[in-house]
């Protein structure tokens, strides 16, 4: 197993989380990269994840050069397609689609993408990925093809997860989407979390610090975040803070 995969087995082992920013290439300049690095350090920020559905302004390499000439922050890739792999990250989430039934995203796609991906150097993480329901039909969702999994029912949330499991996936991601008007509720978390024995993701509709805390405690070991701290950088320190308290508080 690479370092990165390690670092979230170890979280999911101790009952402990982590935060990630996302950010996507299409929203965010190169020249603005430094000083989200420098965000990201000051708050203590485990991962960068980098990727969009769409990736219009080809840009995310260099993109990542910038972060990386700030900060020693993990890149790991959160890509919408086969053409969103460089080895300027760290690592891959290779997501499988797990909630849907589109056969392109569960296998074909990597078909196609595998000689790139075991070219490119990446410490590849098997992600099981689930479209959760947020509300609102999200890019996620529509590009996808993908009927979501009903946000008041957990137990499908569980079965699905655990195939995956079974499957041999590294991780289980769970996705409400970006823009999503509601997050993924923590009895869906709790449910899921407390009974899959690999690191589970949340993301989607996660718009305050303390709704970071109560996923947290819910036991997502990675929070994900994006669309909130676009529209307020400062967020990310608040939100880092919050998952360090969740995870005192649990220690204590």
């Amino acid at each position: 197993m690479g370092k990165i995969i390690n670092q979230l087995r170890s979280l999911k082992d101790q009952n402990k989380s982590g935060f990630a920013v996302l950010a996507d290439p299409d929203k965010i300049a190169p020249a603005d990269m430094q000083y989200l690095a420098r965000l990201c350090n000051d708050a203590g920020v485990d991962y960068l994840l980098m990727g969009g559905s769409l990736l219009m302004a080809h840009q995310m390499e260099l993109c990542i050069q910038r972060f990386k000439a700030e900060s020693d922050i993990p890149v790991v890739l959160f890509p919408g397609s086969p053409a969103q792999i460089t080895p300027y990250a760290d690592a891959l989430l290779y997501l499988s689609l797990i909630s849907g039934r589109n056969a392109e995203l569960l296998i074909g796609q990597h078909v196609v993408s595998s000689p790139q991906v075991r070219a490119s150097g990446l410490e590849v993480i098997s992600t099981g990925y689930m479209i959760i329901d947020g509300g609102v039909q999200t890019t996620v969702s529509y590009m996808s093809n993908a009927q979501p999994i009903p946000a008041d029912k957990p137990e499908i949330a569980l079965c699905t997860a655990w195939a995956g499991e079974l499957q041999g996936k590294h991780i289980i991601y769970m996705d409400a989407g970006s823009g999503a008007r509601r997050p993924i509720s923590t009895e869906m978390i709790q449910k899921v979390s407390s009974q899959i024995a690999i690191p589970l993701f949340i993301g989607g509709g996660i718009l305050t610090p303390e709704k970071v805390f109560e996923n947290c405690q819910a036991g997502a070991n990675i929070i994900v975040v994006g669309n909130a701290i676009e529209r307020d950088p400062m967020l990310i320190r608040d939100m880092a803070a919050a998952t360090r308290e969740a995870v005192g508080s649990k220690v204590r």
